[in-house]
């Protein structure tokens, strides 16, 4: 008997806890079954719009000088006097010296050729009657030759007098180039020679560039080429240039120069394929300076935003909704993902002009959107950027680019 209960009872144990774990497993409750849509993906799209808008070319390039020069001594001596505006930043006048010569040795020069001068008139006057004379004596005499009329003498005085005359001019010219002068407004960039320093003819003595218009050089690449509409090799007629904004951070802040885009080149340049532009700005030191009296220096680096054609009734996204390839991703009206291909006529950094592809009213969406599939489903949310940093002035919009 107790052999049987030793054996029985674990057995028995065991199928009780077989019994009770079958028993709470048929009489467990059904998990509840909900069959919800998948949930769309939330994005922010931007409406297309229509609008006359001004195409806006962005480049860059470095300001430099329209008119520079070596100031360079044209006779030999010691350097007598030095301006005070002969420095680096100086200022130059038309016509003021920057630097004199010792002209000693021209002023002597000059009272010498001033007598060559005087003689040679004598010499001529002695000539033109000394042949009066013989003129006189050998009237009606036959076969009287031009050497007993004494004609050649009066050439070959007069012949001397002028050459005379030319000495006395290149003794005044002389003279005059001991005072170092530039026909323009200007400022010094480079100063070499110094008061008692000798000079010869030749000898660089500084550099100079005129303040009264500098000019930046523009590349362009094919489509800004074809936002600007102009042709290659384009010359602005008077008054009907192009306006450029030029733009830059100096002293802390961002200085704004208006100017003129007056040509483009007539060649591609080789190395870079693209076409280069040449913008002037008149009185940059005077009149033309920034919002904050800043000049438009030379040697500045500064960004160009030159204003092309006009496109009307263009359609126009931002251009976050722009993507790879030039396609577009749009809300249909089912709240689908629409997958497509546009025609872009103009891009910047904020905006995107589209020839064709989209129409008015339409969503496009300006959000990332991680693995786009066609179709699948969103939730449209309005979102709006800010169009009065770009609207124009005149009522029409300029798009950057």
């Amino acid at each position: 008997m107790n052999r049987f209960v030793k054996y029985s009872a674990p057995v028995a144990v065991l199928g009780l806890g077989f019994g009770i774990y079958a028993l709470l497993h048929w009489s467990k409750p059904e998990p509840e079954k909900k069959n919800e849509a998948p949930r769309p993906v939330s994005v922010f799209v931007e409406r297309v719009q229509q609008a006359d808008v001004d195409l806006m070319v962005s480049t860059a390039g470095e300001v430099r000088a329209r008119t520079q020069v070596d100031l360079v001594a044209q006779v030999g001596g010691r350097v007598a006097t030095v301006s005070p505006e002969f420095i680096e930043g100086g200022v130059v006048e038309p016509g003021v010296p920057l630097l004199t010569i010792e002209d000693t040795d021209y002023r002597l020069a000059l009272s010498e050729a001033e007598v060559r001068v005087a003689q040679a008139e004598v010499a001529v006057q002695q000539s033109v009657a000394d042949a009066d004379v013989a003129r006189k004596q050998l009237l009606g005499a036959q076969d009287v030759s031009d050497l007993a009329l004494k004609k050649p003498q009066v050439a070959e005085a007069r012949a001397r007098l002028l050459a005379a005359r030319a000495a006395l001019e290149q003794a005044n010219l002389n003279l005059a180039r001991t005072r170092i002068t530039l026909p323009f407004k200007g400022r010094i960039t480079d100063k070499v020679a110094d008061v008692g320093e000798y000079v010869s003819p030749g000898t660089r003595l500084g550099s100079a560039f005129a303040t009264d218009k500098v000019e930046v050089r523009l590349p362009l690449n094919d489509s800004q080429l074809a936002s600007l509409g102009l042709p290659i090799g384009y010359v602005a007629p008077n008054g009907d240039a192009p306006k450029v904004t030029f733009s830059a951070d100096v002293a802390g802040k961002t200085q704004y120069w208006q100017g003129q885009l007056v040509r483009l080149d007539a060649a591609i340049d080789s190395n870079t394929r693209e076409l280069y532009g040449i913008a002037e700005v008149e009185y940059p030191y005077t009149d033309n300076v920034s919002q904050f009296g800043m000049p438009l220096a030379v040697g500045l680096f500064v960004n160009a935003q030159i204003r092309g054609r006009r496109v009307e009734n263009a359609y126009v996204i931002p251009r976050e909704a722009l993507r790879a390839g030039n396609k577009v991703y749009l809300v249909n009206g089912g709240g689908k993902l629409e997958i497509r291909d546009v025609v872009v006529s103009h891009s910047s950094t904020t905006e995107a002009v589209i020839a064709s592809g989209v129409k008015l009213d339409e969503q496009v969406i300006v959000s990332s959107i991680r693995n786009p599939i066609e179709g699948m489903a969103l939730e449209a949310m309005p979102y709006t950027f800010d169009e009065s940093a770009i609207a124009g002035r005149n009522g029409h919009r300029p798009i950057g680019g």
